[in-house]
């Protein structure tokens, strides 16, 4: 079973990226998405590795944005891609039929193409602005979580879906409502005076067990 909140790494710095990390793992996150768009392919794998470490230690999910090759080295649980990253089947050729596949989503149309390719959750967003995402795709607001969550009802299909962008804690009992799965967040747990805590009543919220 999939975590409900997956922590999505932050950070400028490998020592930054590696603190947040740590930071979410200690305060109960089960599923950890390593992104780090501003590092070198040294950097990044060198994070990489430390936080299979930490994820194995904390029987934690381990998920890299972007990469197949680094989710391999590392062997990773799974790999996150976008819409203009490499194709999930080659992915999957690749990991095998036991690794996770993510796959970013913005329409409908986004999240239908990610069910054709198999893709084992979506993320799907953004709520509202954020700052750690550069190029933003449309907002979707939670009328649009909502649209899309019925669309997907009435066709009979289903998928768990992540909402991501600029999420904070009130926003989680609504896109409950929606029905999302879980939330995909980075600033709202990095820059938590409580972490421990919020993950704690995130998970009740989204009723996690």
């Amino acid at each position: 079973m999939l975590s409900k909140i997956q922590y999505i790494s932050h950070g400028d710095t490998v020592e930054e990226q590696k603190r947040n990390i740590l930071n979410a793992l200690e305060a109960g996150c089960k599923m950890i998405q390593v992104r780090f768009k501003k590092g070198s392919g040294k950097d990044f794998l060198e994070l990489a590795s430390q936080t299979r470490t930490w994820c194995t230690y904390a029987n934690a999910l381990l998920i890299i944005n972007d990469s197949v090759e680094i989710a391999q080295k590392v062997d990773a649980d799974g790999v996150h891609l976008g819409l203009t990253d490499d194709s999930i089947a080659e992915a999957r050729k690749a990991l095998g039929p036991s690794k996770i596949i993510g796959g970013t989503a913005n329409t409908l149309e986004d999240v239908l193409q990610r069910i054709r390719e198999q893709c084992d959750y979506v993320g799907l967003g953004p709520l509202r602005f954020t700052p750690t995402k550069e190029k933003l795709s449309p907002l979707l607001g939670f009328e649009g979580y909502q649209r899309i969550a019925k669309e997907l009802e009435s066709a009979g299909l289903s998928i768990p879906i992540y909402a991501i962008g600029g999420i904070v804690q009130n926003d989680v009992e609504l896109l409950k409502k929606t029905g999302v799965y879980g939330i995909a967040v980075s600033g709202m747990i990095a820059n938590a005076a409580d972490k421990k805590t919020l993950v704690s009543e995130i998970n009740q919220t989204l009723n996690y067990v």
